[in-house]
């Protein structure tokens, strides 16, 4: 799977046409390749009637319901070529995900992150402060997808700082500390919604202090549904982080372990967007047919980058919104949306969401 052109090319750079000219035959032949070499996938495909000789539009390729990876193990590539398994998040005695990576995969997912993120904090790397536990990294048994979202996210940062110990307690005085030894250098925070909320706004906000982050960027995700529950908005989230430390760049993004490196950045207008790796398509829960801009829908999501795996084509259980396309505020080509909620009954899967169980 050669990415060598669309790695050169920048992530938001492509129109509706160029973009669709450029997906079609690449998911095209990534789902032949998935159905040469995954069994199972082969039956399924079989079984809806897919015609392996047929040139798609990517919006007219066959999906799988991502919670299939939480009921069969399905790879693409010779065992001992998997160099990595990935897990989703999920609560005890929950079914995980489990994603298969072959060398290449794995490779391109870092990449394809790399170019999206760099386009939203810079190239050069910087000071890191991440919202969570070293634990996480250490206890292998806890490396999943939250584990998988701090190491990927690290390699932004030159000096890395854990903003929280082992018991999840705010280490105030180390992050003071850290900030005074780099208050002339841009700072990079990175962590997952529900935490920053529980155990760093919260957390400052109990002990009376204020941080200098006014040269700070945040990226986080996931884990929205605890805050809706205590009707905090992303517009809140925002606000309120800036009251106590003066941060003003703070970006959302959605992703998920089925389609690691392929995330999807929020923007300065807090719009949600595909980048030339990825898209999304809005299903009506009805039929599956396309949903119309401004129409609420089951979220699809398609990516270049799952090659060890059948995971480029994934029917999510997650509700959205397509605002538009090619013509947001922020420059930024492709389309842009924005996320409603869970599916009722889908089972609570995301990082931060898993966690914050444990606070109900």
């Amino acid at each position: 799977m050669d990415l060598t052109n669309l790695l050169n090319t920048p992530p938001y750079s492509l129109d509706k046409i160029s973009k669709q000219s450029l997906l079609n035959p690449f998911l095209t032949e990534l789902t032949r390749h998935h159905y040469d070499h995954c069994p199972p996938y082969r039956k399924m495909m079989n079984g809806i009637g897919y015609d392996s000789s047929k040139e798609y539009n990517y919006e007219d390729l066959p999906f799988l319901p991502v919670r299939l990876f939480k009921m069969h193990d399905l790879s693409s590539v010779e065992k001992d070529e998997i160099v990595k398994t990935m897990t989703s998040s999920g609560t005890s005695g929950q079914a995980v995900s489990r994603i298969y990576l072959d060398r290449e995969t794995s490779a391109n997912q870092t990449k394809v992150l790399t170019k999206i993120v760099s386009s939203f904090i810079g190239k050069q790397r910087v000071p890191m402060i991440i919202i969570d536990t070293e634990a996480v990294i250490k206890n292998r048994n806890l490396f999943s997808a939250r584990g998988a979202g701090i190491l990927g996210f690290s390699m932004f940062g030159t000096k890395r700082i854990y903003a929280l110990d082992e018991e999840m307690e705010l280490n105030t005085e180390l992050i003071q500390q850290f900030l005074e030894e780099h208050k002339e250098e841009p700072i990079f925070l990175f962590g997952f919604t529900f935490m920053i909320w529980q155990h760093f706004y919260k957390k400052l906000i109990e002990k009376g202090i204020k941080l200098n982050l006014s040269n700070g960027v945040l990226i986080h995700g996931g884990g929205w549904k605890k805050l809706l529950n205590e009707s905090v908005s992303s517009h809140d989230f925002k606000e309120r982080l800036y009251a106590v430390c003066g941060i003003s760049h703070v970006h959302d993004y959605y992703g998920m372990v089925e389609q690691t490196g392929s995330i999807y950045m929020e923007c300065e207008c807090g719009n949600l967007h595909t980048s030339i790796y990825s898209d999304i398509i809005i299903r009506r829960a009805s039929d599956f047919s396309l949903a119309e801009k401004g129409e609420k829908g089951i979220i699809q999501v398609v990516s270049v980058l799952p090659y060890s795996y059948p995971g480029h084509s994934l029917l999510t259980e997650d509700e959205g919104i397509l605002l538009g396309e090619d013509d947001c505020a922020c420059g930024r080509l492709g389309k842009y949306f924005k996320i409603v909620g869970r599916l009722k009954n889908a089972e609570i899967r995301g990082c931060s969401d898993t966690y914050e169980e444990k606070f109900k």
